[in-house]
């Protein structure tokens, strides 16, 4: 197998080429920096500019998988510059692909990164992937757009899998270390009533579950999420827990938020509790499915990030 991977020097594309290379699998990647370009045994890049419609097409040679990571990261103002971005980074990077695969290829399936932010905002729902509702935000419509493109692909022949991802759990980067770093500070705060419910997923997991998708050849939508969502409250205080740190200020109030961070500010208070049922029931298995092991690993297992991750470090070698 060689998988082409987009978005590959990122936090959860770094994250997948380690597992990659862990179990033997080839990869290609495509980076947007000429300096990033590397050409090794089984890994090996290769230039492209969404923005400007290039790629170079070596970069499918031999692929049979394509996972896609592209997109500018939400977590900047919502400006109206940076919500063009956002939504064009990630439809401009799928036609690039789409237009560019020739017609003669060898790619079976492309795995695409979504998001759980297409789910309604709802603090009582508990959403499965056959939800239809898209939630009225400006996240909900990137995403519906961002899948709706990625369908382009059947037209190719290609089967496609779309992978909805939560919360990402990492101290390497992501949403994880902006909400520890007030609490080391003695600054933490729950935001709003804190009853909003927040589905994650610890990185490693992540990861995981992509190659799990290619291994098993699966397709249609799938949850990124572990098997248990927490409240605000109950995250910000797991947070302080491990970095043993109290929490003695008031919750912060939504329009606070609203003047600090803009639109943007929408992120921390959306509820989607969301199911993460059927991708266990294709046969995958959480290593952390409890907030409270996933930060501790995270923040604690420094000396040797758990024995339960070797265990599982070559599980999709075939």
């Amino acid at each position: 197998m060689k998988v082409l991977i987009t978005g590959a020097t990122g936090l959860v594309g770094s994250e997948i080429v380690e597992l990659c290379k862990h179990n033997n699998i080839s990869i290609n990647y495509l980076t947007t920096n000429k300096n990033k370009i590397v050409s090794q045994r089984d890994f090996n890049g290769f230039y492209w500019n969404p923005e400007k419609n290039e790629i170079d097409k070596a970069c499918f040679n031999g692929a049979t998988v394509i996972i896609n990571l592209a997109g500018a990261s939400i977590s900047r103002r919502w400006t109206r510059n940076n919500k063009k971005k956002i939504l064009e980074s990630r439809v401009k990077a799928l036609r690039t692909l789409s237009e560019a695969i020739p017609k003669e290829h060898h790619i079976k399936t492309i795995v695409s990164a979504s998001a759980i932010g297409i789910y309604p905002n709802s603090l009582s729902k508990y959403y499965g992937e056959d939800v239809g509702e898209v939630d009225d935000s400006f996240l909900g419509r990137v995403v519906s757009i961002w899948e709706k493109e990625v369908d382009v692909f059947e037209k190719l022949n290609i089967k496609i899998a779309k992978i909805r991802i939560g919360l990402v759990m990492s101290d390497k980067g992501g949403a994880l270390p902006e909400m520890a770093k007030p609490v080391k500070y003695y600054l933490g705060a729950v935001m709003g009533c804190g009853n909003q419910w927040q589905s994650w997923i610890h990185l490693r997991d992540l990861g995981r579950l992509f190659l799990h998708v290619i291994s098993k050849d699966l397709t249609g939508v799938f949850n990124a999420v572990a098997p248990n969502p927490v409240t605000n409250l109950k995250l910000t205080k797991e947070i302080a827990r491990v970095l043993d740190r109290p929490l003695f200020l008031p919750n912060i109030p939504r329009s606070v938020m609203r003047l600090v961070l803009g639109e943007m500010s929408y992120l921390l208070f959306s509820s989607q509790r969301v199911s993460s049922k059927k991708i266990e029931d294709s046969g995958f298995d959480f290593i952390y499915p409890n907030i409270c092991r996933a930060l501790e690993n995270i923040y604690l297992d420094k000396g040797d990030r758990s024995a339960m991750e070797t265990l599982y470090r070559n599980e999709f070698i075939s």
